[in-house]
């Protein structure tokens, strides 16, 4: 169940991909797809290749294709914002706190914020899930593309998400030691290097602060790590490298791509097939996504989940028509985080 991949209508493991109609690319050059626009319109995608009758009757070239494409494309762009369920509702609300964290002896020289929510529905009696989300304040923000306190409190109340607490941290910054300099961001070396270093510092550093006076269940199966681009591949480096702590994994505009490495990982998960790791990821790319001297995001995307599908993983690839942006997972969180949670008990 949802061991697949899904680009439009709806995906394996029942998920709604929240998609208008866009021109697609890496298909058959001038190609448009029409895809679902959601819970309300489930249509199929249907697929109109260059060079076959239109309505017209006239040919639909390939150059008018393109064209068209674009101007779809645009148009999907500007349509991907929040949903229902990212709107403030009359439904119980969590708290959030923001910290700063700093001291880090496996990013000696940092300092950064975070930000603990947590829901009205915990209980300290009763161990709550786990999400970690990296570029922390751009998932809190209330106007944001994700905001994720406003999610969380819809779906906890409708029983659709665990009672979650989220943990969302920024990456970490390096004071200058130069006068009139500006700090010196840390965030690619934590996010984009391979290895254990980010794992660890989140496991033995940040979370038994973030987390002290409240009960966490230490079951990596309810314990789920969040990011995009850059904040993507760290979040699936996290879970790689200590599936016995987290073992969910969402991952928009993933850049699977040679920035410090991250390029390697289709040839690493092709060769767990024979001992998958107990993951469970789902992949979130736009069309438009880069292609620059690092590598092509969507391609990598498209290799990362082709990847996990050879190895046998529990994976959901879905595509959209965006950039390098967080709104088209923004637009789709809700249904994401469902898929991500669909067998978990639900209290």
């Amino acid at each position: 169940m949802g061991r697949g991949a899904a680009e439009c209508g709806r995906g394996a493991g029942g998920f709604r991909a929240t998609m208008r109609c866009a021109a697609t690319a890496g298909r058959v050059p001038g190609e448009v797809a029409v895809f679902s626009a959601g819970p309300n319109n489930r249509a199929p995608c249907r697929l109109r290749r260059p060079g076959t009758p239109v309505a017209t009757g006239v040919r639909f070239l390939p150059l008018l294709g393109a064209l068209l494409g674009a101007a779809l494309s645009l148009h999907a762009a500007d349509s991907y914002v929040p949903g229902p369920d990212a709107q403030v509702r009359a439904v119980p609300r969590g708290e959030v706190r923001k910290a700063t964290f700093e001291g880090s002896k496996i990013f000696p020289g940092t300092t950064r914020e975070y930000f603990v929510y947590v829901p009205k529905q915990y209980a300290p009696e009763r161990p709550a899930c786990l999400m970690v989300f990296f570029d922390g304040a751009g998932f809190m923000s209330a106007t944001g593309a994700f905001r994720v306190p406003t999610v969380f409190d819809n779906l906890i109340a409708k029983k659709e998400l665990p009672v979650t607490i989220a943990v969302a941290v920024n990456p970490g910054s390096i004071a200058p030691t130069v006068p009139g300099a500006k700090a010196r961001s840390n965030r690619s070396f934590e996010y984009d290097s391979l290895g254990d270093a980010n794992a660890r510092f989140l496991i033995e550093e940040l979370l038994p602060e973030a987390l002290r006076g409240l009960n966490v269940t230490t079951n990596p199966e309810g314990r789920a790590v969040v990011g995009n681009s850059s904040g993507g591949i760290a979040a699936f480096t996290v879970a790689w490298e200590r599936p016995d702590q987290f073992r969910k994994v969402i991952s928009h505009i993933g850049s699977f791509t040679n920035i410090r490495g991250g390029h390697v990982y289709p040839a690493l998960v092709r060769k767990s097939k024979a001992a998958p790791k107990p993951l469970r990821v789902f992949l979130q790319e736009g069309h438009a996504d880069l292609d620059n001297l690092h590598g092509h995001w969507p391609l990598a995307n498209r290799d990362m989940a082709a990847a996990l599908k050879f190895a046998g993983y529990d994976h959901q690839l879905v595509f959209g028509t965006d950039g390098h942006s967080g709104r088209h997972g923004g637009a789709i969180f809700p249904d994401t985080l469902r898929w991500l949670w669909r067998d978990w008990p639900k209290e």
